[in-house]
């Protein structure tokens, strides 16, 4: 048992928040209550002066195992959640071999039950990330499959794309886009503006994302798949979205750290360390995602934590891979450009950062309440620290060095102090 005495709790699915004593008992939670007496032979935590807040969910990351674990893999990906706040991430299956069969999928899920962590993985949409013949959906689903995406690689083909959402429909999981019109783009990772003409190439316009943004809601609407447009990049992408949430209850969004908190003149002043794709867009863009992430239009914060060796960063910014790792620095961009900066709530960030994106999901995580999972962070809210000592493989960020605020104290999982 674990009881875990004078924190302020903060349950942003209930809206309940308070001082309260939290009691641990296995992998749930028995009692929450002002005062609770201390049972015999229980691990006691003081919180005071903590936000004790639901584990973190992040619903897009990678950790690039099988295939290409020079980067990360389950395990090194899992202690960088750990020490992020997250208890539960859903990973991407842009794999080698891809999660596009029942036996990648097992090996997947079954490392990820050898982590502290809870660990699901998507399915791909289509056999070898080829994007021309769907995967068995209703054999993964049944084996486990949270949901399913091509990440890394849009979709193109508009029938595929159709069956695929009405087979999700069916199943009732979701499927997330990665919506960038290659035929668009020059040199992908760089916007097309300012950043691609200080390197003189020619990057990626905003229409790369806008036009299949376009598209996939209008077919989402049409057959009533859940679907989540991932990594959202542009302001006009941002009102898609919102002009698609009036009509359909089963829009929905995310929003990268990088992207809220970063614009293109990242990628000129710490080069393939802010490449990403989608890019980092203009001024007006991130404030566009900001106000996206105040209304609701955008209803889950990702970090699309995306590991590469030093090695491959260290190329020409044509040939370096795009994507940075976003773990261990996510909570702390919300609370500095989002409650600091812009009076979020901090109930209204977590939630960003649990309760929704566990909601999409069907996960069992994302609140605190008598009956639910032992899954918890201590924050120490206005501690500062340096960005830089990485729990992940990879440190491939324009975050290091930076001076951060907001800081995870404790996490635990199923129960236990993990982190």
């Amino acid at each position: 048992m674990l009881l875990i005495r004078n924190g302020y709790m903060i349950d942003p699915k209930s809206g309940r928040e308070g001082v309260f004593d939290i009691l641990t008992d296995g992998d749930r939670i028995v009692k929450i209550a002002e005062k609770i007496e201390i049972p015999e032979g229980c691990e006691v935590l003081d919180a005071e002066g903590m936000i004790v807040s639901p584990g973190l969910v992040d619903v897009h990351v990678h950790f690039r195992e099988p295939g290409f674990t020079a980067k990360e893999d389950i395990d090194t990906g899992a202690k960088a959640a750990a020490k992020g706040g997250f208890t539960t991430v859903v990973l991407m299956a842009n794999t080698k071999p891809a999660v596009d069969n029942a036996e990648t999928l097992q090996y997947v899920l079954n490392r990820g039950k050898q982590t502290d962590i809870h660990i699901y993985t998507c399915a791909n949409v289509t056999m070898g990330l080829k994007g021309s013949e769907l995967v068995p959906m209703e054999e993964l689903a049944a084996l486990g499959a949270a949901g399913f995406t091509d990440d890394g690689i849009p979709l193109m083909d508009e029938t595929i794309v159709r069956e695929a959402m009405k087979r999700c429909a069916e199943l009732d999981l979701p499927i997330s886009f990665h919506e960038e019109d290659p035929a668009l783009i020059t040199n992908n990772g760089v916007n097309r503006g300012k950043a691609s003409a200080f390197y003189g190439i020619g990057g990626s316009p905003r229409e790369a994302e806008i036009t299949l943004v376009e598209r996939d809601l209008q077919i989402a609407l049409q057959t009533g798949a859940h679907i989540d447009i991932q990594h959202i990049s542009t302001k006009e992408a941002v009102e898609l979205v919102r002009q698609a949430k009036a009509k359909g209850s089963n829009i929905h969004a995310e929003a990268t750290p990088h992207h809220f908190t970063l614009t293109e003149d990242a990628c000129i002043q710490y080069g393939t360390y802010a490449k990403m794709n989608p890019p980092l867009r203009e001024e007006a863009d991130r404030q566009a995602i900001i106000k996206g992430l105040a209304d609701g239009t955008i209803d889950m914060i990702a970090t699309d934590h995306a590991p590469h060796t030093t090695e491959e960063k260290a190329k020409d910014i044509t040939q370096a891979p795009s994507g940075i790792i976003g773990l261990e620095t996510a909570l702390s961009l919300g609370i500095m450009e989002l409650v600091d900066k812009q009076g979020f709530p901090m109930k209204q960030l977590l939630a960003l950062m649990s309760t929704n994106p566990a909601d999409l999901y069907h996960l069992d995580a994302g609140y605190l309440a008598e009956g639910g999972p032992a899954d918890l962070i201590l924050i120490d809210r206005d501690a500062e620290w340096v960005a830089g000592e990485y729990a992940s493989k990879a440190s491939n960020t324009p975050f290091t060095g930076w001076t951060m605020k907001g800081l995870v104290k404790k996490t635990i999982c199923a129960g236990k102090v993990i982190f």
